[in-house]
Order: structure tokens, then sequence, then C-alpha cells
């Protein structure tokens, strides 16, 4: 899995601020993602990490139409509470800056931008993802064979250096599987973890297991066991 590749959402209204924040950004972080207001942030954030996908930082002002900033964050923490931001504004605004001390926020930064001061505080960002992502890197890791590691605290499947695009369900099936290697999982336990009904047809099932074999295909490691079910076998 490639460890140095940083992926970073900007939110801002402003089209100047937007251009300049996002020039910057793409100085220092490999993949930059832009949105126009909060709501359109969330809505980006929300789909990224439905495919699999996150953010090392989200960058955001506060004052924005739709959705502000500080209700737009505590919607993303809702979904991958460990997320971290950098906080711009046009305005100092005390109470919300002590608010956000409690939403993992790494910087804060006012209109107008003070380059050096903006990189110091997203050079300085950058480095903690990275010391964080080479941590957990080390900790969330299991290596199902020469080419495939799956890291189940992101639900993220690596072919080699490869992202492997995984639907949500069939994501669901590799995570039980993944943390119960060396067991049998029964068709009947993926049915309530997928569906929450043990009478699910065993059509769809098997439809959305042989969706994600065809996506292993360079050497699948999911056993079929007639009768009993499927696993991963133990290394």
């Amino acid at each position: 899995m490639k460890k140095n590749v940083t992926r970073v959402l900007l939110v801002e209204d402003e089209a100047d601020a937007r251009e300049i924040l996002s020039f910057y950004l793409n100085t220092i972080f490999e993949d930059v993602v832009t949105a126009v207001d909060g709501a359109i942030g969330y809505e980006t954030f929300q789909k990224e990490l439905e495919a699999g996908k996150t953010f090392d930082l989200v960058l955001t002002d506060i004052k924005m139409p739709n959705l502000n900033g500080m209700d737009m964050i505590e919607q993303m923490l809702a979904l991958r509470k460990e997320q971290k931001f950098i906080i711009v504004s046009a305005y100092k605004d005390e109470e919300k800056l002590l608010k956000s001390i409690n939403f993992r926020v790494l910087g804060y930064f006012l209109k107008p931008i003070n380059v050096d001061n903006m990189m110091k505080i997203l050079s300085k960002a950058k480095e903690q993802v990275l010391k964080e992502k080479e941590q957990s890197l080390i900790s969330d890791a299991i290596v199902i064979n020469t080419h495939y590691t799956y890291y189940p605290k992101r639900k993220l499947l690596y072919c080699d250096d490869e992202w492997v695009k995984l639907s949500k369900q069939e994501t669901q099936l590799l995570d039980i599987l993944a943390n119960n290697i060396g067991n049998i999982t029964t068709i009947e336990t993926f049915k309530l973890a997928l569906w929450n009904d043990i009478n699910k047809s065993d059509v769809t099932f098997r439809t959305v297991m042989k969706r994600l074999k065809d996506k292993i295909g360079k050497e699948d490691f999911i056993l079929s066991l007639k009768g009993q079910g499927y696993m991963i076998e133990k290394k």
C-alpha cells in the first residue's frame, strides 16, 4: 500500500479564496478535492467514504451558505470520528475557536491569508497526518496472501499497491471474513449482517459473493465449503 499519498478536502464558498487555498494545498498534499459550500462538502465527504476512500484533512471556512462550517464538521464527525480539520475564517470568533478544539482541529488561520503562516500550519498538519498513517499501517493490517492486504479500521483492500474498489455489501462480506480468518462463516451469518434477514434469497447472497471473488481474481483467497459456508484460510 502506498504510504505517502495524502488527501485533502477544501470547503470554501469564496471563489478567490478557494483558488488561492487550492493552489497552496496542491504544493503540499498529493490529492486535493474542492467543494463550494458546506452542503456540497458534506455530500462529497459522505460519497467518498461510501466508496471506501477518506480524507486525511478537511480544510473549511466557517461562514458558508447552505451549511456552515461548524455544522458540517459535526456531521462529518458523526460519520468518521477520527477526522481531522483546519479552519479558515474571515473573522475571529473566540467562542467558535474554543468549541473547535473538541473537533480535532489541527490549525486555525484568518483571512486575509498570511501565506507564510498558512504554509507552516499546513506543513505541520501533513507531518502529523503522515506520522499517524505510518503508525496505523503497522497496527492496522491483515496480510492475506502475497498480493492482498486488508485494513479493517478503514475497510480498505489493497492488491499490491492498488486499492481494490468494493461496494458496501462486498466490503461487509470481506470484513466479516477477514476478522474471522481460520474460521468458517455460515451463509446465515452473512445474511443477518448484510440484510438483517436470515431468509434473504441465496441467489442474492451468492451474487454479492461472486462479485467479491471476481475482484480478487489475481489470487482468490476465499474458500467455499459446501454445506458449511466460507472462510479465509489461516496461513
